[in-house]
């Protein structure tokens, strides 16, 4: 206890996975760690567990260390077993704790481990909770890297426990950067790109939460413990979640058909979301664009929305007779997503879904946003009941920028 304590009263319990880890179909070569705390004060809080695959050595090692009655909190920041995986375990011994985490995260803890008799506190962005001695701050922090995440602020100690963010893989046993036997700063960039490198909008939400903390310490769920130079990390994330450069020399076309105009303001949309990551689009209306500049335009995009409305189960206007054309060029390398909006069906989405996947573009549907960048907040292909002024203009512009990131992050 006394080589993994990190601050008064407050220690390290993890585990050390120094195997080739599969993890997120990668293999970490270095292994990891899988971080747990132990704030030990008048009412002694843990905060995160550790994979599940490791749960009874975990609860065994916590009962040398305390009466596992006493525990009065468990802060699961992040849903996911390499993280709340001991969980179950732990409550089995721990029969007086309340689970501590985001409404989400209830949902998810139930639906994976069938907790729905313990005691949960579920936090909003900005709560606080008094654990006798010290005080925690909680903030949410959405698609970081699900939807449930959140993470936790120890005022006194000016402690960050941000759980998945701010992370290594590395498996080592000195615990603190400042320890390590080589600079971990590349480590810890390889882990932004591949982990929250997707999540760049949300990156920046969390960036502004934190500005106005004073954090001294960093002590994510993976690698090392930050206590060295904690402001140059979060310095590194802020520099890596601004808008890339490269999105300048990135295009996109958006192609579409309308019968009532709502198709129109969905492509108008997109094209904000699109500009909002620097990306320049260009839309095209079928019914008064020439072929030939469209299919130009096309070859020189990195991105290719295609949308309709639906009349009778089918596309509208000419909207077909352009896809035919389009499918017969070299789109390799592009990105296609199709849209539309509808009143009582929407085939017409489906069907240029269809001809986006008979193409040689890439097509990004729900399943690839999910598969690359573990989000699965966005919807695609993009269908729209009708349209609604105050809330369908947002869903286009968060649609857009979610496949944009896929471009700037090649």
């Amino acid at each position: 206890m006394i080589n993994n304590k990190i601050a008064e009263k407050t220690y390290w319990i993890g585990k050390v996975d120094d195997r080739k880890v599969p993890f997120h179909r990668l293999i970490l070569e270095k292994g990891t760690t899988y971080n747990s705390y132990l704030l030990d004060t008048e009412k002694p809080t843990i905060i995160d567990t550790v994979d599940i695959m490791y749960g009874g050595e975990f609860v065994k090692n916590l009962q040398s260390i305390i009466d596992l009655n006493k525990i009065h909190y468990v802060v699961i920041n992040h849903v996911e077993p390499d993280h709340a995986g001991a969980l179950p375990s732990l409550l089995n011994k721990a029969k007086n704790a309340t689970i501590v985490t985001t409404g989400k995260g209830r949902e998810f803890l139930n639906g994976m481990f069938k907790l729905k008799n313990r005691n949960y506190l579920i936090i909003k962005d900005g709560d606080s909770l008094d654990i006798g001695g010290k005080t925690l701050k909680f903030f949410e922090t959405p698609y970081l890297h699900t939807e449930e995440t959140m993470i936790t602020y120890c005022v006194e100690d000016k402690i960050l426990y941000p759980c998945d963010i701010f992370s290594t893989h590395i498996a080592n046993y000195e615990l603190f950067n400042d320890l390590a036997k080589e600079d971990i700063t590349e480590d810890f960039i390889t882990y932004y790109k591949l982990i929250m490198g997707p999540h760049r909008s949300y990156v920046r939400d969390m960036i502004n939460k934190i500005r106005a903390l004073d954090i001294e310490i960093i002590a994510p769920s993976h690698g090392f413990i930050l206590r060295d130079d904690a402001q140059k990390y979060i310095n590194i994330y802020d520099k890596l979640s601004r808008i890339n450069p490269n999105s300048k020399n990135k295009k996109a076309l958006i192609l579409f058909s309308s019968m009532t105009g709502n198709t129109g303001k969905v492509a108008n949309s997109l094209s904000q979301g699109l500009t909002n990551l620097g990306i320049k689009s260009d839309v095209f209306n079928v019914k008064n664009s020439d072929l030939n500049v469209i299919k130009q335009t096309a070859l020189e995009s990195d991105i290719i929305f295609i949308g309709s409305s639906t009349k009778y189960g089918d596309m509208i206007g000419n909207l077909e007779d352009v896809l035919k054309e389009l499918i017969k060029l070299d789109l390799s390398n592009k990105l296609g997503a199709a849209f539309g909006s509808f009143g009582w069906s929407g085939e017409a989405v489906e069907i240029i879904n269809d001809y986006i996947k008979q193409s040689s573009m890439t097509l990004v549907d729900t399943s690839y946003l999910v598969k690359y960048t573990g989000a699965n907040d966005i919807q695609l292909p993009l269908k729209i009941s009708y349209y609604d002024e105050e809330t369908t203009s947002d869903l286009c512009i968060n649609t857009a920028m979610a496949v944009g990131e896929l471009v700037i992050n090649k």
